[in-house]
């Protein structure tokens, strides 16, 4: 067993000190944004399915989305101001300068963005830098004589999910003098009520609470409406005086005299009132020497107990499940907040956060250091961190028990396409890492509450999770990829019995699969399948044919642990894999071939006028269509980006490779060839376009270098997807095209350089889209670094030479340094059980 040793600071100092000028060239980490690269910014801060709110480049706080929903517009008047004394007009918001895109476009500019806080003087430059998952925003204004620098953050410790998923949030304003002479100031922290609602006949009262050195914006809820309920805390760590209530008047006289009380340096206190208090603000008065410095730490905690979010239709028949409805225990028929079970009130939130600030800062701090010592490519340590934001966004939720849910991504006012989707949810593998009890849940809930009696799984769990109606396809890689990711879990987990109690679902999932999809046995998916372009491909094809030989694997590894028969399993593995090499592949890379007669299923006309296909009935000109080409949405002899999936996840999960590695290697140096383009301006997409267009570069979904492109192939294929993109550059780096995996990281992270885009939100069908997790898998395929907790062993794979990286574990995590061919590890938190060290050595 490995103990925890004590790392040295002074060591991390160094490998951070260059950065590049130019954010879109990618030199050393962290990132450094300035300029116009700032304006997009918006970095998370909060827990795994608590909420969030933003720390922007600027300084700013946006996207306040703490109701248990998404609210991506939502930007409150909330801000920091410094005085000091002696220096008139000194008073400035601590932001830098408003970024031009919020002057006018967006919503409100047209009537001059009343209620804002965009007019109030602030700072004249700002840089901003993360290490997830502190950001960091440095202000800078010659006519001042302070600089500010602001560190938000909020607890994320791999492994102690719970800790992880607090309410909170922090904003630390460190002040240093510039000047030659001693200074006085004034810190303030102001905010308007913005947790109340606005005004209508059922909604409970708005009031602005006292806390100690701070205040709560509070909104009462009503018996009917208890979603309403919320509070929002703010104080400082250290004595301030507190305006529990603004001015009240109309137009803009709350604002307009808090702004009147800052720049007077005016930091008497205003007692509470009944309700209806427009605003609140804190203030803390200091003196610095010249040089000095000084940290001022702005708490948060909320706490929105209750939602109107309930999802999933209900059980129709009693085969649609096979699993006790846990949600009848839970306190309400629509989804509570994990944080609710654990806490009775803010005031528990706030004496928590409280009590635990400087042991979760420091332990948070651990898992920093130890990530961002990692000695990989810049762009790699960029890749992964800025998609653990996903983590702290609106994106994920956790049940009043506990349990793991999430939508794909957020729409600007609600959570994009639910349930977990599996079919997504297949290519994030950083939860699994790092809060692996979590990504066991998934599994648990997959083949528990979304399966029914026959093996069909509904790929979008209900909220609260519970069983649910099975009216829809199945979506085969989605099913299939969850009993690949059961094998990954159970390896990681190290859980013998928790692998035997899932096996028998496990079996009667894959039995369902076969049955519906190869029902004459030829190892491939032959009858129409749902898959993650929300369309069903007809006959075999390699995308998800490898997520079945992946299965098949699976299955047969896990069944001769546990002493079961999988002869049936073996015998199709043989069968698919023969079929895709010798019928599949052309030469340079894999095909679909398409099918529609001599199946199962019906005509593609008579399939589609079932009415539960996304795609809809055949219009005429369709019906003309498929008697020339074949069903609407597929991709026949295309290169698809996402053709070696299964071969991709087969390494990911620690399997035996389920396809020749040659080919695979073929065909995603063809993918690379003809998919990866450094300029789009060029090309035409109907679709949705703005992931990446015109001089932007990115990895098509698929391309017809040999011709036979489709009048309607399936409905994505012209577009840009991160979590691809990451997929395939992992994989190409997995099998040694290392410099042409790392061109693809670093073309995506290009167009996510803050200029047009957030580098902190990464998006497809919603902000914050779960597939970008996929960048997760480039840590592993650069260093070969996995560790099985069920042998006790760490694998290490080189393919950059001496390097020091980050693992995970189910029980703690630390840093794996290889060097001149031996390994050592360095444990930073909790303990990681190595007994053997396995050590791939290049011929």
């Amino acid at each position: 067993m490995l103990s925890r040793p004590v790392f040295s600071r002074k060591l991390l100092v160094a490998a951070f000190l260059i950065f590049s000028l130019r954010p879109d060239i990618i030199i050393a980490q962290p990132r450094i944004y300035t300029g116009e690269y700032v304006d997009h910014i918006a970095f998370p801060i909060g827990g795994i399915g608590a909420g969030m709110f933003c720390l922007e480049g600027t300084g700013a706080i946006s996207h306040m989305s703490v109701r248990n929903n998404p609210d991506i517009f939502n930007e409150p008047v909330m801000f920091a101001t410094i005085a000091t004394k002696g220096i008139p007009n000194s008073a400035r918001v601590l932001e830098g300068p408003v970024p031009g895109w919020k002057k006018f476009g967006q919503l409100g500019s047209a009537t001059g963005d009343y209620g804002s806080s965009f007019g109030l003087a602030r700072f004249r430059e700002a840089t901003f830098k993360a290490r997830f998952p502190f950001g960091e925003v440095d202000l800078k204004d010659r006519d001042l004589p302070i600089a500010v620098t602001i560190k938000g953050w909020s607890p994320f410790i791999p492994t102690d999910a719970d800790n992880s998923s607090l309410p909170v949030g922090a904003l630390e304003y460190k002040f240093t003098n510039t000047s030659n002479k001693a200074q006085e100031f004034v810190f303030s922290y102001n905010a308007k009520n913005f947790m109340a609602l606005s005004d209508n006949d059922s909604k409970g009262a708005n009031l602005i609470k006292p806390a100690n050195n701070g205040f709560i914006l509070s909104q009462e809820g009503t018996e009917k409406k208890p979603e309403q309920q919320g509070d929002f805390a703010i104080w400082a760590d250290e004595p301030a005086s507190v305006d529990y209530c603004w001015f009240r008047g109309g137009w803009y006289d709350p604002l307009s005299m808090a702004w009147n009380k800052i720049g007077k340096m005016d930091t008497a206190s205003v007692a509470p009132v009944d309700k209806d208090a427009p605003g609140a603000s804190l203030y803390v008065s200091f003196k610095l020497k010249p040089g000095a410095s000084k940290t001022i730490r702005v708490l948060m905690a909320w706490y929105v107990p209750d939602s109107n979010l309930r999802l999933g239709n209900p059980v129709a028949k009693a085969s649609d499940s096979i699993t006790r409805d846990a949600s009848k225990s839970l306190p309400s028929s629509y989804h509570k907040p994990w944080y609710s079970s654990k806490f009775s009130n803010s005031n528990e939130v706030i004496g928590y956060w409280k009590d635990h600030y400087a042991e979760l800062e420091k332990n948070t701090m651990l898992f920093t250091d130890a990530f961002y010592k990692s000695s990989l490519p810049a762009e790699v340590t960029e890749a992964v961190s800025a998609n653990l934001t996903i983590l702290k966004s609106p994106t994920v939720l956790r049940q009043y028990d506990g349990r793991f849910w999430a939508w794909e991504g957020c729409n600007d006012n609600d959570g994009s396409c639910a349930g977990s989707c599996t079919h997504v949810w297949n290519y994030a593998q950083a939860l699994s890492h790092l809060f692996p009890s979590l990504e066991r849940g998934l599994r648990e809930t997959e083949f528990g509450e979304d399966q029914d009696a026959r093996g069909h799984q509904q790929f979008r769990a209900a909220l609260p999770i519970r069983p649910l109606a099975h009216d829809f396809y199945a979506a085969s890689d989605g099913q299939l990829g969850g009993i690949m990711k059961t094998y990954r879990d159970w390896r990681i987990s190290g859980d013998d019995a928790w692998l035997q109690a899932l096996y028998p679902k496990l079996k009667l999932s894959l039995d369902y699969c076969i049955q519906t999809w190869d029902p004459r046995h030829h190892g491939t998916l032959e009858e129409p399948h749902h898959n993650t372009y929300d369309i069903e491909f007809w006959g075999p094809d390699p995308m998800c044919t490898g997520f079945y030989l992946g299965a098949l694997e699976a299955m047969i590894k896990m069944g001769e642990y546990l002493h079961k028969d999988v002869s049936i399993y073996q015998e199709l593995s043989q069968k698919g894999k023969a079929f895709m090499e010798q019928h599949l592949f052309n030469g340079e890379y894999f095909v679909q071939h398409i099918q529609w007669t001599g199946l199962t299923a019906p005509d593609p006309v008579a399939f589609a006028k079932k009415g539960t296909s996304y795609g809809g009935n055949y219009s005429p000109e369709a019906i003309a269509l498929l008697e020339k080409e074949g069903p609407k949405y597929q991709y026949g002899n295309g290169c698809l980006s996402d053709g070696m999936i299964g071969a991709w996840m087969a390494r990911v999960c620690g399997l035996p490779q389920p396809i020749d590695t040659a080919k695979v290697k073929s065909h995603l140096m063809a993918v690379y060839r003809y998919n990866e383009k450094k300029d789009l301006s060029n090309f035409s997409n109907p679709q949705r376009a703005s992931y990446a267009l015109g001089n932007e570069g990115g990895l098509l979904l698929c391309t017809w270098p040999k011709g036979g492109n489709l009048s309607l192939p399936f409905v994505y294929s012209n577009e840009v997807w991160t979590g691809i993109e990451y997929e395939v550059a992992s994989h190409l780096i997995f099998i040694g095209k290392v410099k042409e995996g790392l061109d693809v990281v670093r073309t995506a992270r290009k167009r996510y350089n803050g200029s047009v885009r957030n580098p902190f939100d990464e998006y497809e069908c919603g902000h914050w889209y779960a597939r970008a997790m996929s960048s997760y898998a480039l840590i592993e395929a650069l260093t070969g670094v996995r560790y099985d907790a069920v042998d006790k062993t760490l694998y290490v794979d080189s393919k950059v030479g001496d390097f020091t990286s980050f693992l995970s574990t189910a029980t703690g995590f630390g840093n794996v340094v290889y060097k001149d061919g031996k390994t050592s590890v360095k444990v930073a938190y909790g303990s990681i059980d190595i007994q053997h060290i396995v050590i791939t050595k290049k011929p």
